[in-house]
């Protein structure tokens, strides 16, 4: 798999990984925690050197996952993790991104991660109470100190982006972005354009929706986060069936996935956008790695970037709660 540059001159995968899910958010977590290290270890395998994580994931239990998994290979990937909540009694109470926590949190992570600095060091949320320039300037001295090398921002808003590049240069913004989710587009990306910064879409598969596996029939699993988003409730499944439709459609005249379509398109907008589908599963890393070689011709993706405007999505993509911590 070639390789791609974010900003200040990152160099990862073309396509990344996003470890979230071996820990929580989509049903019943993994019982066998062996077989997720074998997981993330064979991402490196099929060239994958580009692994997110953060330590509200669990809390705690990704980050040590993931750095257990890649340990032996340190030398190969860059991996990403977040700050920005406070964690009490194992859940998360409420953004906390005053620098002090920001370097507290950069300490613990080292060692769950078992590095010595960490790669790519996001903001996970947009913390109001706390100037943007407070936080940049914190993760600066962490850089100063050898302990973080980059600095990303999740779901920030341009103007965000812009007061925090101006105090240290930011390296990548990470947010939702896929076919059903293109909010970046209007003023994020063109920031991260002019600004020299890379974009990392999460989500890259609408959560599955974009690959085809999830139907208006599909039932989720206890403790699965999409029975609480309103995209996924069943009238906005029906609705928004019609562009997993269209999607499937081109997929089958190129001898392709869905999810592989869906992959290709976001490729095709930047060439400083790097996806990072999560998954469990060896074959599903060997799908979303082999749309690399997806080849999209100029119309066709202008028909995809239009289906937003043929085929609005219907529901939100978080829930109110969740939905209000999106800085805009």
């Amino acid at each position: 798999m070639h390789s791609r540059k974010l900003g200040q001159d990152l160099q990862v995968s073309a396509i990344g990984l996003g470890a979230m899910g071996m820990s929580q958010s989509y049903g019943p977590n993994p019982g066998d925690r062996e077989a997720m290290i074998g997981v993330l270890r064979a991402a490196v395998e099929r060239g994958v050197t580009f692994f997110d994580t953060a330590e509200v994931y669990g809390p705690f239990v990704n980050e040590e996952l993931v750095g257990e998994a890649l340990a032996p290979l340190r030398d190969e990937v860059v991996i990403a993790t977040k700050f920005g909540w406070r964690i009490e009694d194992g859940r998360s109470v409420g953004l906390d991104s005053r620098p002090e926590q920001i370097k507290r949190v950069a300490d613990a992570s080292l060692q769950r991660l078992q590095v010595e600095s960490i790669d790519l060091f996001y903001q996970h949320r947009v913390d109001p109470e706390v100037p943007i320039e407070d936080v940049a300037g914190a993760v600066s001295e962490l850089v100063q100190a050898g302990k973080v090398r980059h600095f990303g921002l999740s779901e920030a808003a341009a103007a965000t982006i812009r007061r925090a590049h101006s105090v240290f240069p930011v390296t990548a913004v990470q947010s939702e972005y896929s076919l059903w989710t293109r909010d970046p587009e209007p003023e994020v990306l063109p920031t991260c354009h002019e600004l020299g910064i890379g974009f990392v879409p999460f989500s890259p598969l609408g959560k599955g929706f974009l690959t085809g596996k999830v139907t208006s029939a599909t039932q989720f699993a206890s403790g699965d986060v999409r029975a609480t988003i309103p995209r996924f409730a069943d009238e906005n499944r029906a609705a928004n069936q019609a562009l997993v439709d269209h999607v499937t459609h081109l997929a089958q005249a190129k001898d392709a996935q869905p999810g592989q379509i869906a992959l290709a398109w976001l490729l095709a907008q930047q060439p400083w956008i790097v996806p990072i589908p999560g998954t469990r599963r060896i074959e599903r890393i060997e799908e979303n790695t082999a749309a690399t070689a997806v080849a999209l011709s100029a119309d066709e993706i202008a028909d995809l970037d239009e289906l937003a405007t043929r085929i609005p999505v219907q529901g939100d993509r978080y829930n109110e709660h969740h939905m209000s911590l999106v800085d805009r």
